[in-house]
C-alpha cells in the first residue's frame, strides 16, 4: 500500500473515514477522465482541484466532479470577486505544495476559501487527489466539505 500522504494524515486526525485508491498514471494524460478510467469509476465521482486568483480575494480553491468545469463568473461571484482566472501551472507547488495531477484541498501549505461543487452531494462518496499523483481518496462529500473546510457552491458547468 502506498505511503500515507499529509493529506490522509488530517484526515486520521480528524477521525474521518477514507479509502486510499492506487492508480496508474499517465504523465502524458493527468485528465480525471484518465484517472476515472483508471479507477473505474464514474467521471462525475473524480473530482480535480483547481486553483485561482481573485482580482480582489487572491487566492481560492474550486473542486469540480471530472466532467466539468469551474464556471469562472460563478466562481468569482461565490468568493467575492469581480473576476478570477486559474494560476499559471508554475505556481502551484510553491503555492499549495502539490503538483498538477497531485493536487488537493486538503492540507495545503496555506489555507484557502474553498469550494466544493454542489453535484458532489449527489454521491455517498466522491475520488479527490490525496495530494501526489497516482493516489486518490475515496471519502463521503461532507467529510472532504469538514477536512478542507470547504464550502459547497454552485460553481462547475458542463464544457461546450
Amino acid at each position: 500500500m502506498a505511503d500515507k500522504t499529509n493529506a490522509a494524515r488530517i484526515l486520521d486526525r480528524l477521525h474521518i473515514p477514507y479509502e486510499l485508491v492506487e492508480y496508474t498514471v499517465d504523465a502524458d494524460n493527468l485528465a480525471a477522465d484518465h484517472v476515472a478510467e483508471e479507477l473505474g469509476e464514474p467521471i462525475e465521482q473524480v473530482f480535480k482541484t483547481l486553483v485561482l486568483h481573485g482580482d480582489k480575494n487572491g487566492y481560492l480553491v474550486c473542486v469540480v466532479a471530472g466532467n466539468r468545469e469551474v464556471d469562472l463568473k460563478k466562481a468569482a461571484k461565490v468568493s467575492g470577486n469581480k473576476k478570477v482566472e486559474m494560476i499559471p501551472m508554475k505556481e502551484l507547488l510553491p503555492l499549495t505544495g502539490y503538483i498538477r495531477g497531485g493536487c488537493t484541498s486538503i492540507g495545503m501549505k496555506k489555507h484557502f476559501p474553498t469550494f466544493l461543487s454542489e453535484e458532489a452531494l449527489d454521491f455517498p462518496f466522491i475520488y479527490v487527489s490525496a495530494g501526489k499523483r497516482g493516489l486518490q481518496i475515496k471519502l463521503s462529500p461532507k467529510d472532504l466539505l469538514r477536512a478542507a473546510d470547504a464550502t459547497v457552491a454552485d460553481i462547475a458547468s458542463i464544457p461546450s
